[in-house]
Order: C-alpha cells, then structure tokens, then sequence
C-alpha cells in the first residue's frame, strides 16, 4: 500500500518455525498488535526500536510499551479509527482474552480493519466467531482477510470458513495455525472444506510471499 510496510503481532524470535528470519532486518513502517500475550508482542519493543515503527495498540498495550521504552505508540480502543494518510486503521472487536507475559491486564483484544484505495483487509487476531463480524461488509468491501483458525485457544478452519462466509470474503490466509501441537491443523482437510464452499484459502509458509 504506497510503498508501505505493516508487520502484525510479532512472534519470531522464540518461534521455531520462523528460525530463518533475522529481527533486526524488519524495519516496517507500522506495527499493529491484536492483544497482550507473548505470542503476539514477543518482539514488539526490538522491532520499534529499531526502526522507529509507529506502533498501534489498544490503550493498555500503548502505556505498557512506553514503559519498555518504546516511544513512538498510538493507543487505541475498540470502535476508534486511525487516520495513516494512506490508510485508515479500526480497531473492532475479537473475543478473546489478554494479558502481559506476566499476567497482568493487558486491554480489550482486538483486529484490525485496514481501508485503503489499494487494499481493504480484515485482520482478525486472536477470536471466536461472533456475530459482530456480520457488520463488516456494512463498513468495507474486503479484499482479503487474515483469519486464525488453529483451533483450541481460537476458532478452527470450520468456523473461520463461517467468518468468511459472514464478511463476505473470497479469499482468506489462515494464521495462528502449527505454531504448538494443540493448533497444529490438517492442511488437506482445511483446504478442501474452502474449496468445497468456493472460497480460496491460503495457508502460507514462514517467510513466503503472497500476491494478492
């Protein structure tokens, strides 16, 4: 989008699957978090500070990173939109929990709607189905939608077909999948369960680039 770079919810360091990728080559334009846990701020603070990223977060997540020393954050809360110039960012609801590697609250989790001339996306983070995604297709036409479906902590791929179904999305890339034995998916099912009902899911490797 214009030239601009936007990581979500940065889990590298500690993730096996992502051993190949070297944090300190990300230097993204933007860094947009869903929620608290570890899996998804393990390398917020070394990112932002080494590029500079403007972070966008709920409020709680905002304080606490300037706590860590990140200083160039957005708090956000659920309903509020950001204006990026080439972009404008809602942060909409997820239900799901969150909370700081410590334990302690960490806000309302999230995803993120992301409009832009080039592209409309609909990230969902860390979320059960829930009937909210039917207002979605009221606020934007989505091209594509980033949706977990790992199951166990989050929705499985069944309901994350319904998700689609209900945000009226062709093409979806699946996330939060494999990372631990309890998300790990069958691939083959997965697919052929979207295929059967005429949507296109993608269920990208680490690191692998995808044209949309």
């Amino acid at each position: 989008m214009q030239g601009k770079s936007i990581i979500f919810d940065p889990f590298i360091t500690p993730n096996p699957l992502a051993a190949g990728i070297d944090i300190n080559s990300l230097k993204p334009d933007y860094l947009l978090i869903t929620h608290g846990h570890y899996d998804h701020i393990a390398d917020a603070v070394q990112i932002a500070q080494n590029s500079g990223c403007l972070v966008i977060a709920c409020f709680e997540i905002h304080e606490w990173l300037q706590r860590q020393g990140v200083g160039n954050t957005l708090g956000m809360n659920i309903g509020g939109t950001a204006d990026l110039g080439f972009a404008k960012v809602r942060m909409i609801p997820a239900v799901h929990s969150s909370s700081f590697p410590d334990g302690s609250y960490a806000g309302h989790a999230a995803g993120f709607l992301i409009n832009s001339p080039e592209l409309n996306l609909y990230y969902s983070g860390d979320t059960d189905l829930t009937r909210d995604m039917e207002l979605i297709p009221d606020i934007c036409s989505l091209d594509a939608a980033c949706i977990c479906l790992g199951g166990h902590f989050t929705m499985d791929y069944r309901d994350a077909l319904r998700c689609a179904e209900m945000i009226r999305c062709e093409q979806i890339i699946g996330m939060h999948f494999d990372t631990f034995e309890p998300i790990s998916i069958d691939h083959k099912a997965a697919l052929e369960h979207f295929s059967a009902a005429g949507r296109k899911l993608y269920l990208p490797k680490v690191g692998e680039h995808l044209n949309i």
